[in-house]
């Protein structure tokens, strides 16, 4: 197998997706796609409200995706540059399926279906998962006013949906990587280093690194 060109990381909030792809793309030498999600008007409403807020901040998300990933994936040449993003653009299908009723999701989906089929997959995903109690750590430290007193139940939801999601997941070679016990901003320690080397190499199926067993 070729090393990936094209790699995306995906998983639940707090789970560190961002911290891992600063460090694959330095030590990649590749180009870096952060998902833009502070420019989003609604999210703060969001967190108070979901119901009153949940189709306008998804729809905001859906559309912003959309144009950076036709922007950097279309535009970059992935035959000289590695190009790593810290989100899979189908994730925006899994949330809008934990945060809008039925008639909003049916309007969302004939959006969703009519656009995402000029995104490209990406070579490789990597999920990481964590554990609730290590998520809710990693928001609180960051800081964010609009995450504090997080609501723990929508976030074991969203654990939950990405791991049914990625229980089923086919579509690329996928990388699951349990970060509970991870400082995965050490990039000289040997997790990041084993996550690396696995990168580098490329594989086909679905590796796991982290775990004491099989996640699912």
């Amino acid at each position: 197998m070729s090393a990936p060109r094209y790699i995306a990381i995906e998983g639940p909030i707090g789970v560190g997706k961002t911290t891992l792809a600063r460090l694959l793309s330095k030590h990649l030498n590749g180009r870096l796609m952060l998902e833009v999600f502070e420019e989003n008007p609604f999210l703060p409403g969001f967190y108070g409200d979901r119901s009153r807020f949940a189709m306008k901040t998804q729809l905001f998300f859906l559309l912003e995706r959309f144009e950076q990933q036709r922007r950097e994936v279309l535009q970059t040449d992935l035959f000289s540059t590695v190009l790593v993003s810290d989100y899979l653009f189908a994730k925006d299908r899994l949330f809008a399926c934990l945060t809008l009723d039925p008639p909003e999701r049916r309007l969302y989906e004939r959006i969703y279906d009519a656009i995402s089929r000029e995104i490209p997959p990406p070579d490789l995903v990597l999920y990481l998962t964590a554990s609730r109690e290590a998520l809710l750590e990693r928001i609180n430290q960051r800081g964010r006013p609009y995450e504090q007193d997080f609501d723990v139940a929508y976030l074991e939801g969203l654990r939950q949906a990405y791991r049914e999601h990625f229980e089923h997941y086919h579509d690329t070679p996928l990388l699951v990587v349990e970060t509970s016990g991870i400082d995965l901003a050490d990039e000289h320690g040997d997790h990041f280093r084993g996550i690396l080397a696995m990168v580098r190499e490329g594989f086909e199926g679905r590796k796991e690194y982290g775990l004491p067993g099989s996640l699912f």
